[in-house]
């Protein structure tokens, strides 16, 4: 079906700006000047946004599945 096809996109796509906030929070990318660089909040952040993109992709799964 097509809406689990663009909910794993949807979530792939969340999750890898997740892993790009929690890479900014622990001062791995991105620029020093910005507000998440070394930032322990924006590292947590950036977990809780990837479980979500793989939430997401998970229900994706799912609904290609049963169809």
């Amino acid at each position: 079906m097509k809406g689990g096809k663009t909910l794993i996109i949807i979530g792939i796509i969340i999750g890898i700006f997740g892993l790009i906030f929690h890479l900014q929070g622990q001062s791995i990318v991105g620029p020093e000047t910005s507000f998440m660089y070394a930032n322990p909040e924006w590292t947590s952040y950036g977990l809780q946004i990837i479980i979500v993109g793989i939430l997401i992709s998970g229900i994706g799964f799912t609904i290609l599945k049963k169809n």
